[in-house]
């Protein structure tokens, strides 16, 4: 087995530092108001003391792990421009506050990893702006991407581009637009050249520190852009040196058999299944208009009856060796697409049978923040709103429907490592049975709009865990737009 046990029953939230919660122990230095639209560039003032506050709550909904968007210091309000690597940022309470996070939610028997940027940093970044300043003369100019031109003087920098540099950055490579290879030819993220023994190291020694400091793995940003095998190799060397348990987890959209041979990754972020999901369960409430901007996806994403979508899941699930699809990281939704509630247009009954089904399958599935209590939101940055923690506001059937599906993954095993076997996919109605030693498992979502009937054998005298089926005999008769779990 290469990936970690721990993580075949995990239940992760993935939070978005800034906006989840906010603490009484740091200052408000003029944070937007918490209720206020999101923005691209505004702060609402969230931190790690108010997650510390809030894991009481993740605990009571059933969660065992964290996955944090980045944490460390940046000036930007989802910190993926790394300006200090070994810094948490001071706005989320620093270093002390993520020790301060890491011993309460290990008290309670919760993982967290973190999210590494590693394929570039920022303008703020101590080395990039050190060859700002010197040109050729700086040690690390082999650090990023450099134009020679800019390097020797002949040419300004583009950092903060002009008018005319920004037409540039439409037509050409930032290398000679801007003097720099930025990612996406954004300037405000250079791109680290790893093939520099120094950059390698650099990265290897900031993952191993947050290892060692206590954290419990890594989701990796944009993976694919390092084009480098090696590079992931080591990087699993030394993590798995430090805690042969950490977790490693890649951000790919698409296909990932490249990295997932078991020497580099252990999982991705499985968009694959967040695309069939949305075919299947918000059918005919897809809102194509939003899906157009859920990235990597949103060409996979069209309206699919039973028998496609179930071919499609097996194909999913034969895709990789079965440690690794027992160990992908299953979404519906994240802070780089519209959320769910939002593509299926506002369609509750589309996210209830979606949970259903992440909470039945292989894989440890991941609710992103406020998903559970009816956040909607459409492109970045409405899909990172904050979460409303006024009761009030939430939509209590929702909450109450997510906590039973972990509830129910939770007590049993063969929901969480079972084997998979399709029983029944016909119309808008599909059934599955999971089965792990003695216990089986039958799951069946009808994604229709009238009720539906099918067959299935029976062993032993049949038990309801979940939903409110009719049973007569072998005959199953599910209600419209529900799902149903039988032992």
């Amino acid at each position: 087995m290469t990936t970690p046990a721990w993580v075949k029953d995990a239940i992760f939230y993935q939070i978005f530092p800034d906006r989840f919660a906010k603490g009484s122990q740091l200052p408000n230095i003029g944070f937007e108001a918490w209720d206020s639209p999101p923005t691209h560039y505004g702060f609402k003032g969230g931190d790690l003391y108010g997650v510390i506050d809030k894991l009481d709550y993740l605990q009571d909904l059933g969660i065992n792990a964290i996955y944090f968007n980045p944490v460390f210091a940046s000036a930007s309000n989802h910190r993926y421009h790394t300006f200090d690597y070994y810094q948490v940022d001071p706005l989320l309470g620093g270093n002390e506050a993520l020790k301060k996070l890491l011993k309460a939610a290990h008290k309670r028997e919760m993982r967290v990893v973190l999210d590494g940027v590693f394929n570039h940093a920022s303008r703020g970044f101590w080395q990039f702006h050190h060859v700002l300043e010197t040109g050729a003369a700086s040690p690390y100019k082999d650090w990023f991407h450099f134009d020679e031109e800019r390097l020797k003087g002949h040419k300004h920098w583009g950092v903060y581009p002009s008018q005319h540099e920004q037409r540039l950055l439409h037509s050409e490579d930032s290398l000679t637009a801007i003097g720099y290879r930025a990612w996406w030819n954004l300037p405000a993220l250079p791109k680290f050249n790893t093939k520099t023994p120094a950059v390698r190291e650099f990265i290897f020694d900031v993952a191993e520190y947050w290892i060692k400091f206590g954290i419990d793995g890594w989701r990796l940003d944009v993976p694919g852009e390092i084009d480098d095998d090696e590079f992931w190799r080591e990087f699993r060397r030394r993590v798995r040196a430090v805690n042969p348990e950490a977790y490693i987890v890649g951000e790919i959209w698409h296909e990932a058999q490249r990295w997932l041979q078991g020497d580099q990754f252990d999982a991705v972020m499985n968009y694959l299944f967040t695309a069939v999901s949305l075919n299947f369960f918000a059918g005919a409430h897809l809102n194509m208009d939003v899906i157009q901007h859920a990235g990597g996806i949103k060409d996979r994403v069209h309206r699919m009856h039973a028998k496609a979508f179930a071919d499609e899941v097996e194909r999913i699930l034969h895709l990789y060796p079965t440690d690794i699809t027992f160990s992908q990281l299953n979404l519906l939704d994240s802070h780089d697409m519209p959320r769910f509630l939002s593509c299926a247009s506002g369609d509750k009954d589309s996210l209830k049978l979606a949970w259903l089904f992440l909470f039945t399958m292989p894989g440890a599935p991941c609710i992103y923040y406020g998903d559970e209590v009816g956040v909607d939101g459409g492109h970045d940055p409405d899909c990172r709103k904050s979460f409303p923690w006024d009761e009030s506001k939430w939509d209590r059937d929702l909450h109450r429907f997510t906590k039973a599906c972990i509830t129910l993954r939770k007590e049993h095993k063969a929901l969480r490592q079972g084997e998979y076997k399709r029983i029944y996919a016909e119309d808008d109605t599909m059934a599955f049975i999971r089965t792990y030693k003695n216990e089986t498992i039958l799951i069946s979502i009808n994604a229709s709009n009238s009720t539906r009937t099918f067959e299935y054998a029976f062993e032993k005298k049949p038990h309801v865990l979940f939903g409110r089926p009719e049973i007569e005999g072998n005959h199953i008769t599910i209600p419209p737009r529900s799902g149903v779990v039988i032992k």
